[in-house]
Order: C-alpha cells, then sequence, then structure tokens
C-alpha cells in the first residue's frame, strides 16, 4: 500500500495503517535516536514515544511535506527535548560493551585494536557533542544519519544552502578541535 494511502487511514483511525508505518519508519527513527543518545534503551524508549507523538499528532498532519520528513521533524523536536531535559547525559549500556576473551595473542591484539578504535569513536562524539545545537543536528543527520541535503532541509525547515553551509562549518570546528589529536597520532586531519 502506498505511504499517502497508509498515512489517510491512519487519519482515519486504522490501527493496521498505523502499524504499518511504525513498521516501515521504526529502523530509522531508532537508529536516530541511537545516534543522539548512544544507548539501545534509551532509543528504544524514545522511539516509542516518538510514534505516540507521532500518532496523537496525526490529525494535524495535512501532507505539505512527506510523511517521513514530517515524522524526521517530531524526532528531531523530540530527541533535542529529551537531551536537554536529561543535561545531555551520556548513557553506556552493559549489552554495547564487547565481551573479549583473552585466551591467544591473536584476540588480545584485536581486544586492543577494538579499544582503540572506540576510544576514537568516543573522542569524535565528545567534540561533536560539544559543537553548538544548530551544528550538531546538521552533522548528525548528515554523517550519522546519512540523510540527502534535500531531507535535512525539509525536516529542520532551512534553505539547502543554510544546510550546507552550517555542514561545511560544523565539519571545520570538529576538524579543528580533531587536529591535535589526530596530528599526535601522526594521522592527517582529513575528514570529510
Amino acid at each position: 500500500m502506498e505511504e499517502k494511502q497508509l498515512v489517510r487511514l491512519a487519519q482515519e483511525g486504522s490501527p493496521e495503517a498505523f502499524e504499518e508505518l511504525v513498521r516501515k519508519f521504526q529502523p530509522k527513527v531508532f537508529s536516530m535516536a541511537l545516534s543522539f543518545t548512544r544507548n539501545r534503551e534509551a532509543a528504544d524508549d524514545l522511539a516509542q514515544e516518538i510514534f505516540l507523538k507521532a500518532y496523537l499528532a496525526l490529525p494535524r498532519f495535512h501532507g505539505k511535506a512527506e510523511f517521513g520528513t514530517w515524522l524526521y521533524r517530531v524526532s528531531v523536536n523530540h530527541i533535542k527535548d529529551y537531551l536537554r531535559k536529561k543535561g545531555r547525559a551520556k548513557e553506556i549500556s552493559l549489552d554495547d560493551v564487547p565481551e573479549v576473551s583473552f585466551s591467544d595473542r591473536e584476540q588480545a591484539e584485536r581486544a586492543e585494536q577494538e579499544r582503540e578504535t572506540e576510544s576514537r569513536r568516543t573522542l569524535v562524539r565528545k567534540f561533536v557533542e560539544s559543537l553548538p545545537e544548530k551544528y550538531r543536528v546538521i552533522l548528525t543527520l548528515r554523517d550519522v544519519q546519512g540523510l540527502a541535503y534535500e531531507e535535512i532541509s525539509r525536516i529542520l525547515r532551512l534553505s539547502p544552502g543554510t544546510v550546507d553551509s552550517r555542514l561545511h562549518r560544523a565539519r571545520r570546528m570538529l576538524r579543528a578541535k580533531l587536529a591535535p589529536y589526530l596530528a599526535a597520532e601522526g594521522g592527517t586531519y582529513e575528514l570529510s
């Protein structure tokens, strides 16, 4: 069934139509929440809250934008509210910590590489989180979620030029923050 038809049926009260919309968009909404919170349980709760919020707001959806764009806008706003209320404290789930057996040298070396990689990811996350919100959101939507400029433009209600310039500034700020760490490791500071 076509998305517009599902939305219309859901607005008319069809729980099956809304369930189909949830099935279609749940992975992306969950992924977005996870990329901001870095916690599976929090992301799962946020996704449920977002779909409840969307369900309650569905009568006010007039189809001026695509349903997915509207839902992403609801998602971004809800996640931003959550992070503000949470004081941006980061949670780490024990499920995300890999179990490593150090039974032989190869496994130990692999574990060390994984720790270094995770350490770099944590550093990047920390610097991304320190960016002003307008840059952090655009960087996350583009570089973590992989959304197109046009989609980000519709979600945030910004012109594509503003999205492009903010993304450029966000990457430049991130590059400047990371440069000393990358240079210390003998790397370059090439970030796209």
